[in-house]
This record gives C-alpha cells, structure tokens and sequence, in this order.
C-alpha cells in the first residue's frame, strides 16, 4: 500500500499543496511505497514565517530548559530506537544494525546537547579598564535551515537539528525526499518531548524547496550534507545571499597499509569500511594504498576471500546479511558504468559485482561487491566518487607516494593508515591534508563532543559540524563593555571631573 507522506509544520502534519510528490521506494524490492508532497516556494516561506513567530519564545528560553527538552527528546529515541531504524532500513536500504548504528550516531550528538548551558556561558573580563567590564554573550542566529541526504536519515538530521534548536534557533529542516519518513517521526518525538509548535519546521522538497531556502531573508544559516557539486552550489548562493553555510560534499577516502601492519586486520578494516551501508558513506574507505609489491600481494591475496564471502540481501533478513541494496536503480547504473570504465581504462577487476541478481528481489537495487586492483589515480574510477560497494587498490612504492597520493586527490574527508610504528603515523597524521585521520581506525569519525569536517571539496565553510564548531555555528557573539558611575557623587551632587 502506497503511504501519502505529508509536511511537518507547527506540530502537525500538513498535506502539500503544490500537486507535486515524489516517489519514495523500497530500494530492495524497487516498489513505490509511498509519496511525498513537493513544496512550493510559498509554501516554504509560510514555514519561515511561523518558524520566526516561534522562535522568538524559544530563543528567550533559557538554556537548562532547552537542555530537558535535549534530555527528553533523547530518551524517546532510546524507547523508539527499533521503530526509527525500521524506517531507516525502510526507504535507505541498509541493514538493521546499520540502521540502529545510524540513529545511535545522532543520538549521541542530542545527548552532547543535553550540556548545552555550558557552551553556550559566554566570557567575562572584570575591569578590562578603570570601572569598566566586558562581556561576551551567545545568542541565537534565529531561522535556521538543514538540508540533509540520503545516506544517513536520522544520523545527519539530528546532527544538525539538535545544536541548532539547543542553541534557541527555529529550524527548518528539509531531509532527502528519498527517505523522509524519519525526520517526520523525529519531529513528532521532539514535540512529545516539549519542543514548542514551530521552532521545528519538516518541508518536503527538491531543488524549488532548496533555492526558496537559500533566498529567504529570514533563514540566517544553513548546513548542508551531500555531494560536491551541490554542496559548492549551495555554499556559494548562500554565501551570495548573506547567509551562513557549512557544506559538506563527497570524498574518496585512502587507506595506506604499511609493510609492518598486521594484514588480517588491515584486510578486515578495509571490508567493512568500503562495503558497509553498500559504500554509501561519505566517510567509506574506497582507495587501499599498499606500500610495496609484497604487502599489495598480501593485502589481496587476505581481501578476495573476505570479499565474496560478503552477503547481499534485504533489510528483512536481518543479522544475514552484510549490506543492502543501493538507494536507486539509477545509482546501480551509474555505479555499475563506473565498474566498467575501469575495466576499460586497464584496471584488473578482482572480484566483478555487476549483475548481481537476488532471488526474489529480481527489481531489486542491489550491486555486488567489486574489488580492483592496479588502479591508477588518472582512472575514472580512481577520480569519482563512486558511492557503493567498489574497493580500489593503488599500489605505492614507499611511504611517502603514498602519502603523495593521498595529498593529491581534491578530497579531503578522511583517511586511514595502518602501521606498527607510531613515528609513521604521528609523521601521516601531522602531514596530511586531510580533516579526519585514522591510525590504525579504518573510519575515523569523532566522537560527538569533538567535530566532523573534512577538507579540500570535501566542505566548504569555515565551522565543522557538532561538538564545539555547532555552537559557534549556530550563534552569534555580542560583546558588552559596560561602565557604572557608582561612588563618584560628592555632597549629593556629582562629580562630572570623575566621569572623565
């Protein structure tokens, strides 16, 4: 049965009023199962302007009181954990446990948010000059906007909703329309945990919804989660137009394995970075760098069997199955096209994953787990961000061409090493261009009370996201130098002479 999905305003659900829905499907069986309304610009700007109305009363809150609506709100997601990675499994694809892994990693920022107040303290000097003191304040920006993908439905909406709302912001949260249907459900946990009607807008969309929110007056900042191109788009409208933006794009992320590393390790960090959640990860590992003939044998000779005993399967079959489909049949193509031009460009495919077929799920997205080896960095499949289950092998003869070949891909989300030696890896981490580094730690993510960012056209902005950046991202600094006249009255009457 086919589900009509509506919008999230004023603390109810609200059917679109363009004429205009999207598809929203099940990635393992290719069939429509619901649809999602498309917003106008009008539509958005009605959101805006009662996202304003109730921000004000939001914003003069103090902060412990939003901290307990932090503090609420994370314990229905531990109550309603199953249920939201149902529907991340749902309309994404992924595995359960992938799908709880995905709403416990935002958990965990909400959880951060819940010690809101002592971010949010501001700084005091105490007689910066003669009677004089000076303080700082954080104040929210008001009208904020996310916009979030695919790839993770819960993880990146609550990473963006929970530091904007806990700093006293109203936000306007636009999710992709692929997978819409947990942002829904967070927005309705939110009001049950005491979020005011309002300061949390949910508006379906495609590109109209997104420029609308880019060309508000009223929407102050916006952060943005997907591919390189748009999140460039995105950052430079916004940036036009006098706004905040954070934009994080795509990446490709390398992983060296020394001479010294323990391969078996190695070889079990590099399937499950590059092939868990079917690749789809801005942070999967799909460059393995070797150094040395003899590790790149070994590396191979440990992976080929790891990889074809990877198991391809639905969302339903629970435990069984090591990752799902991918998100489109258009993803399929593409990324099996990619798979292809390698083979063209003389890359040695390994382990082949194109016409993957599954019994039962015939029109199904699912794509095989491809490896190739002996790929060089001017391949197409070298230079692309793939986005699914595809591993990449660039041999290297030392240390430092391999580390040059990480330095020299336009991406710089994460990488990795593994070594035995600790001088190796304080010199990689030191040395290279990279936001996010692994040592020995296949897909470095922080922790949620540090922060998330890459560098190069992996995101453009000057603040990352959680942890401290998002306070800093979220709200404004106002400085105060005060004087007060006291003790300078003489006889009852002043002394203008000590005002000077």
């Amino acid at each position: 049965m086919t589900q009509e999905l509506t919008h999230y305003i004023d603390g109810a659900q609200v059917k679109g009023g363009s004429g205009r829905f999207a598809d929203v499907l099940n990635p393992a069986t290719g069939e429509v199962t619901g649809r999602v309304p498309l917003a106008t610009k009008a539509e958005l700007d009605d959101a805006v302007a009662r996202a304003a109305e109730a921000q004000k009363a939001w914003g003069a809150t103090n902060p412990q009181r939003r901290a307990r609506v932090m503090m609420k709100f994370g314990q229905l997601i531990n109550e309603h954990m199953d249920e939201l990675a149902e529907l991340v499994s749902r309309e994404h694809g992924k595995t359960l446990p992938d799908g709880r892994g995905d709403v416990q990693r935002g958990l965990e920022v909400v959880e951060v948010c819940m010690g809101a107040p002592s971010m949010l303290k501001g700084e005091f000097t105490d007689d910066g000059g003669p009677g004089i003191d000076l303080y700082s304040m954080r104040q929210p920006l008001g009208v904020v906007a996310g916009i979030t993908p695919f790839n993770f439905p819960a993880m990146i909406p609550l990473w963006k909703m929970a530091p904007a709302l806990a700093c006293g912001n109203a936000m306007i949260l636009k999710p992709s329309e692929r997978c819409p249907s947990t942002s829904l459900r967070l927005a309705e946990l939110l009001k049950e945990a005491g979020l005011p009607d309002g300061v949390l807008q949910v508006v379906n969309g495609d590109k109209d919804v997104v420029d609308a929110i880019l060309d508000n007056e009223t929407v102050q900042a916006v952060g943005f989660v997907g591919s390189t191109p748009i999140a460039q788009y995105i950052y430079g409208r916004a940036a036009n137009n006098g706004k905040r933006a954070q934009c994080f794009g795509g990446a490709k992320n390398h992983m060296i394995i020394m001479p010294d590393a323990d391969i078996d390790k190695a070889a079990d960090a590099l399937v499950g970075a590059g092939f868990g959640a079917a690749g789809e990860r801005c942070m999967a590992i799909s460059v393995a760098v070797p150094v040395g003939e003899e590790t790149a044998e070994a590396l191979r000779e440990k992976l080929v069997p790891r990889i074809e005993k990877l198991r391809v399967g639905p969302y339903t079959s629970g435990d069984e199955v090591d990752y799902g489909p991918v998100i489109t049949a258009a993803s399929k193509e593409r990324i099996e096209k990619l798979i292809g031009s390698g083979v063209d460009q003389g890359a040695e495919l390994v382990v082949d994953g194109r016409g993957f077929q599954l019994q039962g799920y015939e029109n199904g997205f699912f794509v095989g787990p491809s490896y190739f080896d002996h790929v060089s960095p001017d391949m197409e499949i070298y230079k692309e961000e793939i986005f699914g289950p595809v591993l990449s092998q660039v041999r290297a003869g030392s240390y430092e061409e391999a580390l040059k070949i990480t330095m020299d891909n336009p991406y710089g989300n994460g990488t990795a090493i593994f070594t035995a030696d600790g001088d190796t890896a304080r010199d990689f981490a030191h040395r290279v261009n990279v936001g996010m580094v692994g040592i020995n730690f296949p897909i470095p993510v922080p922790l949620s009370y540090h922060t998330f960012g890459g560098w190069k056209k992996s995101a453009f902005g000057d603040l990352n996201q959680y942890g401290p950046d998002a306070f800093r991202f979220y709200t404004k600094t106002k400085t105060v130098t005060a004087r007060w006249f006291s003790g300078i009255k003489e006889g009852g009457e002043f002394n203008f002479k000590a005002m000077d």
